[in-house]
């Protein structure tokens, strides 16, 4: 019974830690600024010259088109930074004298990134600023029930990908949130499915269950509830697949280890 406490502290220190990260990304703050690219929609304003308020896309090439100027390159700028370059376009070339220009992302779509598996909303995201992956986890409204521990997340750097396997559960469980690392634009993040358990014959509650770590066998039939009258745990049976997916009968104990995808068969006792 202790184990299974320390194993629902543990959800829930992991629910609570996901639900602080969700507030940081409701409150975070505007200073921490993606950079524009390609495909973002961009609305800007000149201070006193509604005149000159206009909207753009920009390009492929990352370029905006603005009046009186033309097209500015803006790839790779923040939108402070993409301000002050009209801004002293405008005043270099003696179109006004101080302006004060304002920019507003209407839409990034040069900085998502994609959320799979095992999320409650599944999706892309937009990156604004620095995001690290629990806040993208929150964004996409945490790990559904059905969730394992483990995310794999997928990031490319324009030649080939690379793959990084991390715990959730772990790095809460240890406090090393240097595991909590910052995802970038087009990176991958795919939550995978919960371990599971199969277990059946004379049981009370035969069917399909989340396998927690480290969990035996006898704590594995009080998930299903316990014997019926007509169970036993003597002539335990595990139906398990070997490294070449050969499927095997074992013969087990009750403090034995319950793997990934076994299927625990419960006899009817014979007296």
């Amino acid at each position: 019974m202790k184990k299974y406490l320390s194993k629902f502290n543990l959800w829930s220190l992991t629910f609570i830690f996901l639900w602080i990260a969700c507030i940081n990304v409701a409150l975070a703050d505007d200073s921490r600024e993606s950079v524009l690219g390609p495909g973002d929609l961009l609305k800007i304003f000149v201070y006193g010259h509604p005149d000159m308020t206009t909207e753009s896309k920009v390009s492929e090439n990352g370029n905006i088109t603005f009046p009186l100027l033309g097209e500015i390159l803006v790839d790779g700028l923040t939108p402070s930074a993409a301000e002050k370059k009209i801004a002293n376009l405008l005043e270099s070339r003696d179109i006004l004298r101080n302006p004060q220009v304002n920019i507003f992302t209407a839409s990034l779509q040069s900085q998502m990134i994609s959320v799979l598996g095992y999320v409650r909303n599944q999706g892309r995201y937009p990156i604004d600023g620095k995001r690290s992956l629990t806040e993208i986890l929150a964004m996409a409204g945490g790990i559904i029930p059905e969730g394992g521990d483990l995310i794999t997340l997928i990031r490319s750097d324009g030649k080939q990908f690379f793959k990084e396997v991390i715990d959730v559960s772990e790095m809460v469980r240890s406090g090393d949130l240097s595991r909590d690392i910052h995802v970038r634009s087009d990176d991958l993040v795919y939550v995978e499915r919960a371990n599971r358990f199969y277990i059946y014959g004379e049981v009370q509650r035969a069917g399909t269950y989340r396998l927690e770590r480290n969990m035996t066998v006898i704590q594995a039939l009080s998930v299903a509830g316990g014997l019926n009258p007509r169970g036993t745990e003597r002539g335990l049976r595990v139906q398990r697949r070997d490294s070449h997916g050969n499927l095997k009968v074992l013969s087990v104990k009750s403090s034995d280890l319950v793997e990934p995808d076994d299927v625990i068969y419960i006899k009817e006792s014979l007296f």
